[in-house]
């Protein structure tokens, strides 16, 4: 387990030495000049949207997927309960929309709206200027510079020039003192961004990009994978990464190796873990994300998962048109685990572009009340005993809200000839004296998903209630047929459930949209006790007829 003592004064020192350099005495010395010229050496693959951009111009913002209607006033005035329409505003990524600007008024309204917000915004404020919020509206500034100042009066281009100056300098202060991984590395990114953007900083390229790539081989592990486990967090670090790597090769073709490798890796990772719907499955804090820009970041690179096998702790079998992703469990150590869920055993899976069992993804950024909820177990299509998950989640203390291991580290096998993956999660031992051990085995070209759930005594005296919990895909309907159940799919596929050792029951359940907020949807719960029962089997079949 997580040393709390030592973790709390590492976590300490940080935010102490980050309150010295951005209290409002020191503050003074991030004013930027206001007459650097900023080269557009970044190019954004992100694509871009006219309709946005005359939307935005009405007030209509689409942002996070939430459309919201300012009634014409600035989107950086109005009280905004959605953190991540809020925080997509504040990013500044629609900027990418203003490309297909067609005439000077159209040009002139993403200045405008820039101006409004360092009148509003430009001053410090820990939520709007967060590291990894700083570090990606400076990135998208520098992206999109040409948008900004080209056809600006002077006092405006200085302005703009000046806060972005300002923006960089609070980067330099406070990355080191960064108390989340991914913050400082996301201040590296931006860090290095500037550099080839900035023909006065050339000469800073070399050592930004070893400081990047110092970080980068800290927080990836030897798959791929970031360790915060999130394809949230992976997903928005290849985005920014293949910005730089484009940049890098247009600058020197001495940087030809830089990054090509690792975006190759990071994006098998990232594959291994999304579905068949092209959506990476919903674990560690991963949502439904944008899909236009899911494909541009799969454009990148033909480099796919294309089998069964075992990455940074997730599971994937692959046969024929069925997909299923599973969690291990695996816990990394606390600094990465602020948003973590505890998932052990968990799986989603997908026939096609069905989905079919999944998770129920994270609570809406606005809903904190309920966020922990949806971080426990039974919010995943996994065993559970007495309703507590296989990981803690501390509420109080130096840990409060991460998730901490309980027990030996998780085991995970794949079989790929028998396309088969093996689970064990030692979570439950010193609480219920039971290992759990699930087997998930895709048979007949993916047509069925058998699982097989263990209970595998670790001492003398066991107890409690197993219940293994499966969410099922938005309006799928279920009916029952005897003694299995009838799974009919939005698309009309109909799957067919039968379960053996264990008593069956249906409830409600939710999923995660990012457009509706939650999907009402059903979940199947097989209960067994823990004294009574040795294993719980189950299958998933295709329906042919």
């Amino acid at each position: 387990m997580a040393n709390p003592l030592a973790f709390a004064v590492s976590q300490g020192t940080r935010r102490i030495a980050d309150f010295m350099v951005s209290n409002p005495v020191i503050r003074w010395v991030w004013t930027g000049p206001g007459n650097e010229d900023y080269a557009s050496a970044l190019s954004d693959f992100r694509p871009s949207d006219r309709e946005s951009l005359l939307e935005m111009m009405q007030g209509r913002y689409l942002l996070a997927s939430k459309l919201v209607d300012t009634n014409g006033a600035s989107p950086f005035a109005i009280d905004m309960v959605h953190d991540d329409w809020l925080d997509d505003l504040q990013s500044f990524a629609w900027l990418r929309h203003f490309r297909d600007a067609r005439t000077d008024e159209e040009r002139s309204f993403a200045r405008a709206l820039t101006i409004d917000w360092i009148d509003r915004d430009g001053g410090f404020d820990h939520r709007i200027w967060g590291l990894s919020l700083t570090a990606r509206r400076v990135l998208n500034w520098l992206r999109h510079f040409n948008i900004l100042v080209e056809g600006a009066n002077p006092e405006d281009a200085k302005v703009i020039t000046r806060s972005l100056g300002t923006q960089i300098q609070s980067l330099k202060l406070r990355a080191p003192f960064a108390d989340e991984p991914v913050d400082a590395l996301m201040a590296a990114i931006a860090l290095l961004g500037v550099a080839l953007c900035d023909h006065d900083r050339e000469n800073e390229i070399p050592s930004r990009l070893y400081a990047m790539n110092m970080l980068l081989d800290r927080q990836i592990d030897e798959d791929g994978l970031h360790r915060s486990r999130s394809a949230k967090v992976q997903f928005q670090l290849i985005v920014e990464l293949t910005t730089l790597r484009q940049a890098l090769l247009r600058q020197s073709d001495a940087y030809r190796n830089e990054l090509g490798e690792l975006l190759e890796s990071m994006h098998r990772a990232l594959d291994a873990i999304s579905l068949g719907t092209g959506e990476p499955a919903y674990f560690n804090g991963t949502g439904q994300m944008p899909h236009d820009i899911i494909v541009a970041v799969q454009a990148q690179t033909p480099t796919r998962a294309r089998s069964t096998g075992t990455a940074g702790g997730y599971g994937r079998l692959i046969w024929g048109r069925s997909i299923v992703v599973a969690d291990s469990g695996l816990v990394p150590p606390p600094e990465y685990a602020r948003h973590m869920h505890a998932s052990a055993l968990a799986f989603e899976f997908s026939h096609g572009r069905d989905l079919v069992v999944c998770n129920c993804g994270p609570t809406q950024s606005d809903e904190e009340e309920s966020a922990l909820l949806f971080r426990q177990g039974i919010a995943h299509a996994a065993p559970t005993i007495n309703a507590l998950s296989a990981a803690a989640i501390p509420t109080r203390g130096p840990l409060r809200n991460r998730v901490i291991k309980l027990g030996r580290t998780p085991e995970m096998a794949s079989e790929e000839a028998d396309h088969t993956l093996v689970m064990r999660t030692h979570g439950y031992a010193e609480r219920f004296g039971v290992v759990l051990e699930r087997r998930l085995t895709l048979l007949a070209e993916g047509h069925s998903l058998v699982g097989q759930d263990r209970i595998l005594k670790a001492r003398g005296k066991v107890s409690g209630a197993l219940a293994i919990r499966f969410h099922l895909a938005h309006q799928t309907q279920v009916s029952q047929a005897g003694d299995m159940l009838k799974l009919r799919l939005a698309s009309g596929q109909v799957w067919n459930f039968l379960w053996e050792g264990a008593d069956m029951r249906v409830e409600e359940s939710v999923r995660q949209s990012a457009y509706f907020g939650f999907h009402r949807t059903r979940q199947i719960v097989l209960d067994a006790l823990v004294s009574d029962a040795s294993e719980v089997s189950w299958i998933f079949t295709l329906d042919d007829g």
